[in-house]
This record gives C-alpha cells, structure tokens and sequence, in this order.
C-alpha cells in the first residue's frame, strides 16, 4: 500500500534539519494534491510555469499563507508576472534578466527575494552562469538595489555519480561563501537552493537551506 502525501512529508522531514526549507514542487500536481501537502504542514510551493501557478493560485486563494516560489526558466516576457505572483524566484540566471526583474521591481511595490542559478559544471542543457561569469558579472548585480539576492541555486548534470554530485554541491556553498566576502550590499548568501527528489539527502549533506522536492512528495506526474 503507497504511502499518502501526509506520510511521505513527514518522513522526509523527520530526516531534514529543523532549518532546511521544503518546497514542495508542485508542477503538474493537481491542486488537491497540494491542499493535502497544505493539510500536512507545507507553506511553500514551487511552480515551474508562471501560467500554470496563476491559475493555482487562484484556485487556492483560500490559503493566503503559501509562499510561491519561481523554479523554472523565466522568460523575459513573463518577468512582469513573475514578480506579481511569486515570492521568491530561484531561477535567475543572467545578468540580463536580473537587471529586467530589478528594473520592473523598481516601478512596483516588489521586492522579490532571488537565487542565482549556476552552473557548477558545464551542461549545455541547463541555463545559468558559469563561475566565472557570474563572478565578473558581481559588480553589475551589486547595481540591482531592488533585489533582495539571498543566495544560488544549482541543479547537478544528469547523469554523475554521487561523488561527483556531493562536489557540484559543496562547491556551489563554497561559490557563495566566496561572494559574501565581498559584502555586496544587495547579496546575502545565505541561501542555498539546491537537492532534489533523487539528490537532496547529498545536498543537505553540503549545506542546502532549501531543498525543491516534487515526486517523492506527489509521485510521478498525473496530468
């Protein structure tokens, strides 16, 4: 007999630190689905497609305590939206769309709360800065006074061994120790967005904050 989705959080939290954040990716989840994880203590919520949140958050403004967060590519036609609908937005992951979402929060009472995505290891199927890009490209962030910059996000290759995935990992905590030195005024680095359903025990492991959990939560996708 499968275990219900009340069942499921509660046991991955019994093996989380108390200060590891658990979003429940609920892309392609029915919104029945995300009403039990609701039921069963979760508040936060991450959405891949900002089309597909509006009408989730619609359907679920009864709930007014959930906090949205952005984990897919964002488009820069949907930026606007984006900053209406999600609290925080994982995925940034260009200096272009950085300076868009900073230029539009500028005009709005937004302060969207944002993860650079990077790319620890080259993945041509992947968005996000390089190390040295984003590094170069620091000084120009720090001009993003709208942003509230918390911390990176990363998603490891398909395909590496456990090792390797630990490293992508532990380096992506030591890429934002490296920042916070530089206190930028804007960047607090004290978030790491990283682990996912098949890797989050290694992630936490390296020191993630927040872990984006959707089939261990849900199962596989029903719609």
């Amino acid at each position: 007999m499968s275990m219900t989705i009340a069942e499921r959080i509660t046991n991955i939290r019994a093996g989380l630190p108390a200060d590891v954040r658990l979003i429940a990716v609920s892309k392609q989840v029915p919104v029945d689905a995300m009403r039990e994880a609701y039921a069963a203590g979760i508040r936060d919520f991450g959405e891949s497609r900002v089309q597909e949140a509006e009408a989730k958050q619609t359907q679920l403004s009864d709930l007014p305590d959930i906090t949205w967060h952005l984990i897919g590519h964002l488009q820069s036609n949907k930026v606007q939206k984006a900053l209406e609908q999600f609290q925080w937005i994982h995925s940034v992951d260009s200096l272009k769309l950085a300076q868009r979402l900073d230029r539009l929060a500028s005009e709005g009472p937004f302060t969207p709360q944002v993860c650079l995505q990077v790319k620890i290891l080259s993945d041509p199927g992947k968005f996000g800065w390089t190390i040295p890009d984003l590094l170069a490209d620091l000084p120009d962030l720090a001009q993003c006074r709208h942003l509230q910059i918390q911390g990176l996000m990363t998603i490891p290759p398909l395909g590496i061994d456990e090792a390797e995935t630990l490293t992508v990992f532990e380096r992506t905590r030591e890429l934002a120790a490296q920042i916070a030195e530089k206190n930028w005024p804007n960047m607090q680095m004290q978030q790491l967005s990283m682990g996912m359903s098949d890797d989050y025990p290694l992630a936490v492991k390296a020191g993630a904050t927040m872990i984006r959990l959707g089939t261990v939560l849900f199962g596989k996708r029903t719609i």
